[in-house]
């Protein structure tokens, strides 16, 4: 199997793969793809870093600029391989293969998989923490259960579909508008939005008028934030 430098199509081929269920990711800085022959068994996705991120200053001890963002780090957004070929060590091939490729100082990932699967640290990155999930997102998960939601199930946007026409939306509503109400920094993440802030009254008027689809898709996204997240970091050495 050998490494080459793909493309975001090569990533939407796999992506449906991937457990977090999503073909789109902003501000995509590199594809790589891992093939037998012509056959695609694999790929990571290189984005631009976010301003923003739990883990960095620890790992680096200090805050980079965004000058310094953009041209010395890399965040590792996708490590896909197709269920054919997992269990044999593919994901650690990818992104071992590929830390040097990126043509960075500093690659990081924040990863769920990474709390059960070392498969990152086997191929040299460091793990820095484990961001745990913020309070209000695990009371917002709480309530949903005393309404009849299985948080395991949450994940599942069917599963939320199906709870939303047996209990209704307005609880559910009131529910995530509460997260908003006590704390800014998921409301983008939650709306899937494409602005860079939204205000409170901002997010509650967009979830008023949201339909049960687009609140099931909410619930699924809650339930990722609230995984245990693992940060880890990679730096290149100075002789390569």
């Amino acid at each position: 199997m050998h490494v080459a430098e793909g493309s975001i199509e090569d990533y939407h081929k796999l992506s449906g793969f991937h457990y977090r269920d999503s073909s789109r990711v902003a501000a995509v800085y590199k594809v790589f793809t891992l093939k037998r022959g012509d056959e695609l068994c694999g790929v990571i996705l290189y984005k631009y870093p976010s301003v923003a991120c739990q883990g960095r200053k620890e790992a680096l001890g200090r805050r980079l600029s965004i000058e310094e963002l953009n041209r010395d780090l890399s965040t590792i957004a996708r490590v896909v391989v197709h269920p054919k070929y997992r269990t044999i060590g593919l994901g650690t091939k990818l992104v071992k293969e590929t830390l040097l490729l990126v043509d960075k100082p500093y690659v990081e990932m924040i990863a769920v998989m990474a709390k059960y699967n070392p498969f990152a640290e086997k191929a040299g990155m460091r793990r820095i923490l484990e961001g745990k999930p913020y309070p209000a997102l695990l009371e917002a998960v709480e309530k949903l259960r005393k309404l009849g939601f299985n948080p395991v199930f949450l994940s599942s946007e069917k599963y939320n579909m199906d709870q939303l026409g047996a209990q209704g939306v307005s609880q559910v509503k009131r529910i995530l508008k509460g997260v908003s109400k006590s704390s800014g920094i998921y409301r983008k993440r939650l709306l899937s939005g494409h602005k860079a802030y939204y205000t409170h009254k901002e997010f509650c008027k967009n979830v008023e008028r949201s339909d049960a689809q687009r609140l099931a898709k909410m619930l699924r996204i809650l339930s990722f934030l609230t995984q245990t997240k693992v940060y880890l970091f990679w730096k290149r050495r100075e002789n390569g």
